[in-house]
């Protein structure tokens, strides 16, 4: 019995398996990158200016002081802060067309804000770029052997952070939120929508409790949500001094990121089981 003729595709169809050839090369890509990378914890609120940057990098040196292997990945493209933070400049080096991460206060460091000629200039791009830049810094950095990936997303829940979500296969996130009513909301919203995706949330952060904005609402928010609350940061005056991360200048403040820290590792661990 003779097998029927192939057809030839159309080019709509040939361009839309190349596609997909192309997005499976890329996947396999930066999975090997990323094969030696024990824990990939994104931190993340759908809304801006609740402090996760402040927690990425705090959690991220707080982790390599004690002892853990650590690298930290600002995917932020339109407003990469990390580096600021960190008080970073050294760009990452190349080694053939493989970035090799610099690295701060015992943290290895890939951020879009290297890239930039002025760090005042706004990144205006749309959702196709973003996504190519998120995919080219994955599929072209070497982490090397990491204990911990600290990856400090952007807010929203839109074409950036669902690039990242896709694209990264992260282990769990650690939402963020502060103490007011919108922000609760937001953080709620970016809660859905990681387990929208069946990915896990390890747990709830409160920032900036204290008498100015209240407290509560992250416990609050995890309660509701059923999830694991990890700890609250105070809103405190030690993070005015802004040469280091503040877990570096304040032990008050250490302690509190020990205490989220313990809290994190222990939820990792039950999963695990």
């Amino acid at each position: 019995m003779t097998s029927p003729p192939k057809r030839d595709m159309t080019p709509e169809q040939e361009q839309r398996v190349a596609a997909i050839r192309e997005q499976f090369q890329q996947r396999r890509a930066i999975g090997q990158r990323l094969d030696r990378i024990k824990h990939k914890i994104g931190v993340y609120s759908a809304k801006g200016g609740v402090g996760k940057t402040s927690v990425a990098v705090n959690l991220a040196v707080l982790l390599a002081q004690e002892g853990a292997r650590v690298g930290i990945f600002d995917v932020d493209i339109d407003t990469p802060n990390v580096t600021r933070v960190l008080r970073i400049s050294e760009p990452p080096t190349k080694d053939g067309e493989v970035f090799i991460p610099s690295s701060r206060f015992g943290v290895k460091v890939m951020s879009m804000a290297f890239f930039q000629k002025d760090e005042e200039e706004a990144t205006i791009w749309r959702g196709p770029m973003i996504h190519n830049a998120i995919n080219q810094f994955l599929m072209m950095t070497d982490w090397g052997d990491l204990d911990y990936l600290i990856v400090d997303l952007p807010p929203g829940t839109s074409d950036a952070p669902l690039t990242v979500m896709q694209t990264l296969n992260l282990d769990g996130f650690i939402t963020v939120t502060t103490p007011q009513e919108l922000a609760k909301l937001d953080a709620k919203r970016s809660i859905n929508m990681i387990k929208r995706l069946n990915l896990q949330v390890y747990g709830v952060v409160e920032n900036m409790a204290g008498e100015i904005f209240g407290r509560g609402a992250g416990q609050e928010l995890a309660d509701e949500m059923d999830l694991p609350f990890l700890g609250t940061l105070e809103l405190r005056a030690d993070y005015r001094d802004d040469k280091k991360p503040t877990v570096l200048t304040s032990d008050t403040v250490a302690d509190e990121f020990h205490a989220i820290a313990e809290s994190l590792r222990a939820e990792i661990a039950s999963r695990a089981q």
